[in-house]
């Protein structure tokens, strides 16, 4: 096991690694940005570095800095928590080759599955559903590609095969419509990921997002822990997220599971993964895997008991697997609200000083979050400040808890979407169960 961890991250998630490694004995380094010296996690850490300035690239994403500062602490393995470099292959390399250990997967798995048209392919391979679509980059021939776009059937969606979180992709209603939507995608990917390669798949109407938690060690052995519902999005951005995902019938369900656990045996993956789908008409299909632990973990820590930091950590070490299948069992619901640091109905970033800052408590509530009464939220950085978690035996239970907690928290003396939240867990469609990803949008009026 590591006797060391540096934590290349910030804010809840930082706080949520820090946590684990000290149940588990194990020393942590904490880096930060110089707005950033009073998080809650570097207070708490048994050491800390600054790497650099406010901006993120001259500090969270500043790889020299992050390796440098594990050189001079003697850390022997770095977590990356969510965002930032947690799914940068080139720094889960250069940590590698200067002798520490990526809490990850192999950097050449990373690419793999970060390339939208080989993790497909891969996929496929596996047996796992995937969406109809050009099975590969889309050709420079116009031609074909209008042969390809009518194989499928209108709408199709272009989409950067480096592209990700909701950035990168074009929907397309008509044939007229499809070169140049095509030529568009391709500049755009070129000028944001560097890479202007693009691949089309059939457009769904109105799918859920639902997501599969796997967990692999790299050594033949793979587990899957339930799925989740993440429908309720804003501009491809997620803002309520529960576990299970309602009215998926059984039988569909093991099919993907099974499916998604081969496929990290098959690409010899090591670590927590999610497999993020679609899903429409009882059909699975296939969209992204992500690489790395997710915001949204805590409501299947919450239905399951496992600790997924822990096991994570425990993985990337060398251990084999703690867990069978057989030891996961699904009890009970859980909802997850994420609470930012923006106006509620704008949408606009309200950062800030917290004069007071009071969590919800009682059986089956849990409050992810790096707040304190007195801290200063910096302008710096994605406006996430608190993660709400409710379980209780059933969806209904835990939704109710869900309203009593919201009714608790205060974060006064900046603005936040807590008022969002409290409309959502009483909105009726919702309430019922199985929302499609453009609900939150069209209830918005957006």
């Amino acid at each position: 096991m590591f006797d060391k961890i540096l934590i290349a991250n910030r804010g809840e998630i930082a706080l949520r690694v820090l946590r684990a490694c000290k149940e588990m004995g194990i020393a942590t380094v904490a880096v930060h940005s110089q707005v950033d010296r009073d998080l809650k996690h570097v207070r708490l850490a048994d050491e800390s570095v600054c790497i650099g300035p406010n901006p993120s690239p001259q500090s969270y994403l500043n790889i020299p800095a992050i390796i440098s500062a594990m050189e001079i602490t003697d850390a022997v393995a770095v977590h990356p928590g969510y965002g930032f470099l947690a799914e940068n292959a080139d720094f889960a390399e250069q940590v590698q080759k200067s002798g520490f250990t990526f809490i990850g997967p192999d950097p050449d798995v990373i690419r793999l599955m970060g390339d939208k048209v080989s993790a497909i392919a891969a996929m496929k391979k596996a047996g796992v559903p995937t969406v109809p679509g050009s099975d590969g980059p889309l050709p420079d021939n116009g031609e074909r590609c209008l042969e390809i776009a009518h194989k499928i059937g209108f709408p199709v969606i272009i989409k950067a095969a480096a592209g990700g979180g909701g950035r990168g992709m074009r929907v397309v209603h008509t044939e007229a419509a499809l070169l140049n939507a095509i030529s568009v995608t391709k500049s755009e990917a070129g000028a944001a990921f560097g890479d202007s390669t693009v691949y089309m798949e059939k457009f769904l109407q109105n799918p859920r997002h639902v997501e599969i938690q796997v967990m692999s060690d790299g050594q033949g052995n793979a587990i899957h822990l339930g799925d989740r519902d993440c429908s309720l999005q804003r501009r491809h951005q997620k803002v309520l997220e529960e576990a299970p995902a309602p009215g998926i019938p059984d039988e569909v369900r093991q099919a993907v599971y099974q499916s998604c656990v081969q496929a990290c045996v098959d690409i010899g993956y090591r670590g927590a993964g999610t497999f993020e789908f679609l899903y429409e008409d009882e059909r699975f299909y296939f969209i992204e895997m992500n690489t790395r632990i997710q915001v949204e973990h805590p409501v299947t820590e919450m239905v399951t008991g496992v600790d997924l930091i822990k096991e994570q950590i425990r993985v990337c070490a060398g251990e084999k697997l703690s867990l069978t299948q057989d030891d996961i069992v699904i009890r009970g619901h859980a909802f997850e609200c994420r609470i930012n640091a923006e106006d509620p109905r704008t949408f606009f970033p309200c950062p800030g000083k917290v004069n007071n800052f009071h969590i919800p408590g009682g059986l089956g509530v849990r409050v992810d979050s790096h707040l304190y009464s007195g801290y200063t939220v910096p302008a710096n950085y994605d406006s996430m400040i608190a993660k709400v978690i409710t379980h209780a035996e059933d969806r209904a239970a835990a939704l109710a808890r869900m309203r009593v907690a919201l009714s608790e928290l205060i974060v006064d003396g900046i603005k936040t979407n807590i008022p969002l939240q409290e409309e959502l867990v009483r909105d009726s469609a919702f309430a019922e169960g199985g929302v499609n990803i453009h609900y939150l949008e069209k209830k918005l009026g957006l």
